[in-house]
Parts: structure tokens; sequence; C-alpha cells
């Protein structure tokens, strides 16, 4: 091997090995973390939070069927998988081609160690555990902007098919008609209860 060789050769492990460095195990350019083609983003270093908060194998989303999110979702793979399964059969439908289509899903919450709507002393909320995602609404290809808080009751009823959709995929599904704390956002998580899904 000539000289000039081994230097390509010494080069690209360098190469590589930056780039092993820079991406977190589990990482998928192609898009398909969770072994779910479509769902794009990372899996990141376990999250030990205070108390029963935390998840042990958490992921963080950043796209979703090319649709991009807002900002990247900490949640675990099984809210992952239910969230891309939202997104393919509910919001996409909902939405259909207005605006030429969804460009971002904007994202108000996924991972964060509290309790239930922030409430002292109530219990732990899903999101804690990583079950839970919430959307405050979507932006179309052509810039419109579709919101829980102000379209909620818009002619086209997008952002109630939305809601709509989840209840089934998820085990809860809250908007604005579940309460005070849920007037600008859906909350969407995987518990799961004897009686079925619960939604408002």
């Amino acid at each position: 091997m000539t000289r000039g060789a081994i230097i390509a050769v010494a080069a690209l492990a360098l190469v590589s090995c930056g780039r092993a460095e820079r991406e977190p195990a589990g990482y998928s350019s192609s898009g398909a973390l969770c072994g779910i083609a479509g769902l794009e983003g990372a899996r990141i270093a376990p999250i030990d939070g205070p108390g029963a908060c935390g998840i042990v194998d958490p992921v963080q989303i950043t796209a979703v069927s090319g649709i991009a999110l807002s900002s990247p979702a900490r949640v675990n793979c099984t809210a992952a998988a239910a969230f891309k399964r939202w997104v393919d059969r509910g919001i996409k439908p909902a939405v259909g081609k207005r605006g030429g289509g969804i460009a971002t899903l904007n994202i108000a919450a996924s991972y964060s160690c509290r309790t239930r709507n922030s409430r002292k002393g109530a219990k732990l909320s899903e999101h804690s555990k990583g079950n839970a995602i919430d959307v405050s609404g979507v932006v179309l290809r052509d810039g419109t902007r579709l919101t829980v808080q102000d379209d909620w009751h818009g002619k086209r009823r997008i952002i109630r098919k939305m809601h709509k959709s989840a209840c089934g995929t998820f085990g809860t599904v809250l908007g604005p008609k579940s309460d005070s704390f849920h007037q600008d956002h859906l909350h969407v998580d995987v518990a799961s209860y004897r009686s079925g899904a619960y939604c408002r």
C-alpha cells in the first residue's frame, strides 16, 4: 500500500470515529426510531428523575412521517409508537390537503417531572414517566396556524377531529372540554384503565 493510500485510510477512520461520537446510540438518519419507519430522532441516555420520575429507555422524537416537531419530544417507545399511529391515522386525515398539508406539529410538552396539572399534592403526571405528549396545534405548508386555543370551535372542526381520533390509540385524551388546564393543548398519554380509554 502506498503512503498516500495509508493516509487516506487513516483519515477515513478518523471521520468515522468522529461521526460515531456525535450520533447517539440508536440514531437512524432514515427515520426508524423504536424500530418504526417514519419515526425520526434518537435514543438518549436514561432519564433518572427524582422519586418515581424518569424514563429507563427514552427516545427523542424530532419528526413523524416527514412532519417536523416544533421541539423534540422526549418519551418512551410505547408513547412514541402511539404518537406515530395518531399522526398517520388521525392528525393527517383531519387536516387533509388544507393549506398544502401539515408542515409542523407544535409540541407543548413531553417528559417533565411534575404532578398532574402541576398542582401541589396531586398524583404524578404521565409526563413524569415519558408516557405523554401535549400538542398545541399545527402549522400548514402555506403558513396557516391552527391552534387548540383559537380553533377548537373553528368551522372545519379540524382540532376537534384530531382530539376525537386520538381516543383509543391513547388511554387518556384531554382537551378544552375536560377542564381549565387544557384550553390551549391536547394532552395524550398511554396510561391504561380497566374501564377503557378516558377521552374528554
